[in-house]
């Protein structure tokens, strides 16, 4: 057979390019999410981390918020000192963990008081950790629907929920997980962010079923660089998200070898990313984990470059 007649064997001349051949044309949007400090040193880290990421201009970063009353003041604290010493918008989570409504209600007003125009609403995981049973907090609220219900009522804030490709690890279905996710829809959320995931193949097809439900709203997909291939293991073990054995392939071996691991991890993350975009993909949440190195490097692959506002700032005037 003639090459030319061969239809997996057209000339390069007739392929449709992969669409990341296109980026950096200005039609990729970032997200990133920080979690607050507890120490002096992971203070640290975190703003090298913000201070490295924030030239890339994201959408917006948001911050977690935990079970207790601590972590919700180092939340608040984050958020507040981003909107004084920063240019970014910060989108401040919120759970219906262990606390009222009315107390839930006081950190609302109190975000919109301080700035704050987006939140992040989710129901969270049960004070003693994934796994044991969740009870909604007497008086409090029942649920991510139940929140962002609660959240209109007070301010027009935009709010993102949370949506879980493979499903909530105490849902009994992904159709559960679709039908809560109406619920929120319904109560004014605008947008969600997936759950992580290392095959883009599980992120098509719920949003395949998604669609099929009637649900239009931006699906995000939510991703996390591998820095360290054990911890994040465990991570997606707790939340239901499942790592490919090929992915953990790639990482053997390497335990002492923080350098090369480094660069697999990019290659990984790269690879992810890219399949993504090549799709007509446009828009991404990253899990920092408070650590820049890797998710500027993706950024970069996706075309991202430090607004010229701070580049123009690190060069020294004239004398």
């Amino acid at each position: 057979m003639l090459a030319s007649q061969d239809p997996h064997n057209q000339s390069p001349h007739t392929q449709e390019p992969p669409k990341r051949r296109f980026l950096g044309r200005g039609d990729i949007d970032v997200s990133f999410e920080f979690f607050p400090p507890k120490t002096d040193p992971m203070e640290d880290t975190l703003w090298r981390s913000i201070r490295r990421l924030e030239p890339l201009r994201p959408k917006y970063v948001s911050v977690t918020y935990g079970a207790g009353g601590s972590t919700r003041e180092r939340t608040h604290a984050t958020v507040g000192r981003m909107l004084r010493e920063t240019t970014l918008k910060p989108a401040a989570h919120l759970t219906c963990v262990s606390a009222t409504k009315e107390e839930i209600d006081e950190v609302i007003r109190d975000y919109w008081d301080l700035g704050v125009r987006q939140i992040v609403a989710l129901r969270g995981d049960p004070p003693d950790g994934v796994g044991e049973c969740y009870e909604p907090t007497p008086g409090g609220y029942a649920n991510a629907a139940d929140l962002t219900a609660g959240i209109k009522k007070i301010a027009p804030f935009e709010i993102s929920v949370g949506c879980y490709p493979e499903k909530h690890p105490e849902s009994p279905s992904v159709e559960a997980d679709i039908d809560m996710l109406k619920a929120k829809i319904d109560a004014g959320a605008t947008g969600a962010i997936t759950q992580f995931f290392f095959d883009n193949e599980v992120y098509f097809r719920y949003l395949d079923r998604v669609r099929a439900a009637g649900i239009d709203i931006p699906i995000v997909p939510g991703l996390i660089p591998i820095h360290n291939f054990k911890q994040v293991s465990s991570f997606a073990e707790r939340s239901g998200a499942s790592m490919p054995d090929w992915i953990g392939r790639r990482f053997e071996g390497l335990d002492e070898d923080q350098e090369t691991r480094h660069l697999v991890a990019a290659a990984v993350a790269a690879e992810q990313v890219l399949g993504l975009v090549d799709q007509g993909i446009t828009e991404f949440h990253f899990y920092t984990l408070n650590r820049a190195d890797l998710v500027y490097a993706i950024c970069y692959l996706l075309g991202l470059r430090p607004a010229k506002a701070f580049t123009e700032a690190k060069v020294e005037p004239a004398t």
